[in-house]
C-alpha cells in the first residue's frame, strides 16, 4: 500500500483561486470564438458564401469545438482518474491558450483560400477537445477538497469560470469594436485571440501550486485507481450518465442562445447596433455571476438537486417572454430579457457542480462529469446556434426559436428529475486555513 500523503493541504484561497482563474482563461479563450464567429469569420474565412449562408459556416465552425468536447472529456477524464485532477488542469489550459492564440495569426480565405477555414476548424477541434477536459478537473480539485454541505459553494467558483468568460471576452470585443470596419475586419478581431498567450502563463503559475485532491490521494493509497475509468462507469453507472448528459443540455442552450445567437440576431433583426448588444450581455453576466452565488449556497443547504429542477423549470418557462422583449427592438427591454436568462442559467450552474460530484464513484468521477458535461454542452450548445439561424432563414419568425430552447430545457427538467446521487461521498482533509 502507497504511503499516505502528509503534505500540508492547499489553502482554500489557493484551491478556490486556481478553480476560477483556470476555467475563466479556458471559457475566455471558447467563447471570443463564438463572438467571432457572429460578427466577423463569416466574412472572412467564407466569403464565398452568402451573408446567411456564411454566418451558418461560421457557426459550424464554432460547433466542431463541441463535437471535440466530450472526447476530451473522455481522454482528460481518463488520465485525470489515473493520474490525478492537477496535471490534468494544467495541460488543458496549456492546449487551449496556445491554440486561441494560433487562431490570431491565421491568414483569411483572401490570403491562403481554403486552407484558410481548414486551418480555423482544426485549431477549433484542439480547443474543444482540451476545453472538454477542464471543466470536471476543475469542479474536483474545488468539490474534493470540500466538505460534503459546502460542496456546491465550492464547485461554483469553477462556474463562475463560464460567465467570466464571456465577461471578458465581450469586454475584448467591445474594445475593438468601435474601430471603422475596415480596422476590425483586418487586424481588430485578432487582438483578443492574442491576449490569450499572457492570460495562459498567468494561470498556469496559479495551478502550479496545487495538490491533487484527498478523495483521489485515498483512492491511490488503497491502490483502487481504475486502469480504464470510462469502461467501468459505463458498467456501473449507465443510467446516471445518460440522465447527466441530457441534465447538462439546459444551461449551454440558453446560454448560447445569448451570448451567441443574439449577437446575429440582434442586430439583423431586432435592429440593434454591435456596441449595445455586446454591453447588455456584457452586464447580464454579472447577474449571471451574482446568481450561481446564491443557487450554490441554497443547494449546499436545501440540496442541489432541488435547485437545479428550479432552475431547469424556469428554463421551460422563459425562452417566449425573452424573444417577445428583444422583438420590441428597446434596449431596457431587451436587457430585460437577457438579466432573467442570466438568472435561469445561474440557478442551474450554481447547483452544478455539487450535484455532479455527487453522481459518481472518485474512481471514474473525473470521466463520469466531465462526459455528462460535455454532452450536454454539445447538443445544447454546438446545435443551438446553427438550428436557431436556420429557422429563422425559414420562417421569418421568433417563436419556432423560443419552441426549440423550451424543449431543450424541458428534456434537462425531466432528467434531472431520475437523477441518482450517492449517498456516502469521501468526507476530505480539512483544506489549511488561508
Amino acid at each position: 500500500m502507497a504511503a499516505p500523503d502528509t503534505r500540508p493541504g492547499p489553502s482554500k484561497r489557493t484551491i478556490l483561486t486556481a478553480s476560477l482563474v483556470g476555467t475563466s482563461i479556458e471559457w475566455y479563450d471558447y467563447y471570443i470564438f463564438g463572438t467571432a464567429a457572429a460578427l466577423v469569420f463569416g466574412t472572412l474565412f467564407y466569403p464565398q458564401f452568402s451573408p446567411a449562408a456564411g454566418t451558418i459556416a461560421a457557426f459550424g465552425t464554432f460547433a466542431m469545438g463541441f463535437i471535440a468536447r466530450p472526447l476530451g472529456g473522455a481522454l482528460f477524464g481518463h488520465f485525470g482518474d489515473r493520474i490525478g485532477r492537477k496535471s490534468m488542469l494544467v495541460v488543458t489550459l496549456v492546449i487551449t491558450g496556445g491554440a486561441t492564440f494560433c487562431i490570431g495569426l491565421l491568414p483569411t480565405y483572401a490570403a491562403i483560400g481554403l486552407g484558410a477555414p481548414l486551418l480555423l476548424v482544426g485549431l477549433r477541434l484542439l480547443q474543444g477537445l482540451a476545453v472538454g477536459g477542464e471543466w470536471g478537473g476543475a469542479v474536483l480539485i474545488a468539490t474534493e477538497h470540500a466538505q460534503p454541505r459546502q460542496r456546491a459553494f465550492y464547485g461554483s467558483f469553477a462556474q463562475f469560470g463560464v460567465p467570466i468568460g464571456v465577461l471578458t471576452s465581450n469586454l475584448a470585443f467591445l474594445a475593438v469594436s468601435g474601430l471603422p470596419d475596415s480596422s476590425f475586419t483586418s487586424w481588430g478581431w485578432r487582438v483578443p485571440f492574442l491576449l490569450s498567450i499572457v492570460l495562459v502563463v498567468v494561470g498556469t503559475l496559479v495551478r502550479a501550486r496545487l495538490q491533487d485532491t484527498h478523495d483521489f490521494a485515498e483512492v491511490k493509497q488503497r491502490q483502487g485507481v481504475s486502469t480504464m475509468p470510462f469502461g467501468e462507469l459505463v458498467r456501473s453507472e449507465p443510467r446516471n450518465l445518460v440522465l447527466a448528459c441530457l441534465a447538462s443540455i439546459a444551461p449551454p442552450a440558453t446560454g448560447y442562445m445569448v451570448i451567441v445567437y443574439m449577437l446575429t440576431y440582434g442586430t439583423k433583426v431586432a435592429g440593434f447596433s454591435r456596441p449595445t448588444l455586446l454591453t447588455l450581455i456584457l452586464l447580464s453576466t454579472l447577474v449571471w455571476i451574482a446568481a450561481i452565488v446564491v443557487a450554490a449556497l441554497a443547494a449546499d443547504r436545501y440540496g442541489a438537486k432541488k435547485v437545479y429542477v428550479l432552475g431547469a423549470l424556469t428554463a421551460v418557462i422563459w425562452p417566449f417572454p425573452m424573444f417577445a422583449l428583444v422583438n420590441t427592438g428597446n434596449w431596457a427591454a431587451a436587457g430585460l430579457g437577457f438579466f432573467v436568462a442570466a438568472i435561469v442559467q445561474g440557478i442551474m450552474s450554481g447547483a452544478q457542480g455539487g450535484l455532479f460530484t455527487e453522481l459518481f464513484d472518485t474512481r471514474f468521477r473525473y470521466s463520469g462529469i466531465s462526459i455528462a458535461y460535455q454532452v450536454g454542452g454539445m447538443i445544447g450548445g454546438a446545435l443551438t446556434p446553427i438550428v436557431a439561424t436556420s429557422l429563422y432563414a425559414a420562417t421569418r419568425s421568433s417563436n419556432p426559436l423560443a419552441l426549440y430552447l423550451t424543449a431543450l430545457c424541458a428534456v434537462t427538467l425531466v432528467t434531472v428529475l431520475g437523477l441518482r446521487t450517492r449517498t456516502a461521498v469521501t468526507a476530505p482533509k480539512p483544506a489549511a486555513a488561508e
